[in-house]
């Protein structure tokens, strides 16, 4: 099998377990531990699931692809430059994801996802949840989303284009386990974001921290904000 074979059965492998992990691992958990709902220990195991994906993904890349598991070399920058970075990025993703959440309000009102109302309640003044709920979006996520699929399929299609919107759309449909058309199209914005970052500067860390400052900031504002305001989540 050559190069680009091996690389579109990576691609394919870690959509699906990624895919399989955020629909059926709560049902799994129920299965084997007995424990019903989304609980603060069964959403604790569904991380815990999450990072052997990504294990998953490294094993294969060292056994199979044999070759590194990042194809872009990272590109060291200063201090300066990884605040300035973050930070623009933040709010870039946090401006557009609310102006595009409010356009989608008004043309297709939804209602508030079932899910989210559902982890209000687990996330309350559980931080340590938090901790490990964001730093596990923030680097198993960009490392599979933009460090791992998105050169790859640059690679396979010689194409940087297709390489920022597939991987764009694979994050937004890994998100449509919330149920809300906004809660698809957000991050689909946000990996269009990340991933032209990412062609661009070729640094996985500064994506790291910022996926980890929006998911942090987020989920701490749910032990604030009413009920009724979830929806620009």
């Amino acid at each position: 099998m050559g190069v680009n074979g091996k690389y579109s059965i990576g691609i394919l492998l870690t959509f699906v377990l990624l895919a399989a992990a955020m629909l059926y691992s709560f049902p799994i958990i129920t299965l084997i531990t007995g424990i019903r709902g989304i609980t603060a220990d069964s959403f604790f195991i569904s991380r815990i699931i999450i990072w052997i994906v990504l294990i998953i993904i490294f094993l294969y890349n060292m056994i199979i692809e044999k070759g590194p598991f990042l194809l872009k070399k990272e590109t060291s920058y200063s201090t300066l430059f990884y605040g300035k970075a973050v930070l623009s990025l933040y709010f870039i993703c946090i401006i557009g994801g609310a102006v595009l959440n409010a356009i989608i309000l008004f043309f297709v009102p939804e209602k508030i996802s079932d899910k989210l109302l559902n982890l209000v309640p687990v996330f309350k003044n559980n931080y340590f949840l938090i901790m490990v709920t964001c730093l596990t979006a923030a680097i198993v996520e960009e490392f599979l989303m933009r460090g791992y699929i998105q050169p790859r399929i640059e690679k396979i299609y010689n194409n940087p284009t297709l390489g920022i919107i597939i991987s764009a759309v694979l994050f937004g449909i890994l998100h449509s386990t919330y149920g809300t058309i906004g809660q698809v199209l957000g991050p689909f914005f946000i990996g269009i974001v990340f991933a032209l970052f990412y062609k661009r500067y070729s640094n996985i860390k500064i994506l790291i921290i910022c996926h980890f400052m929006i998911d942090f900031i987020s989920l701490m504002a749910l032990n604030f904000i009413d009920i009724k305001h979830l929806s620009v989540f």
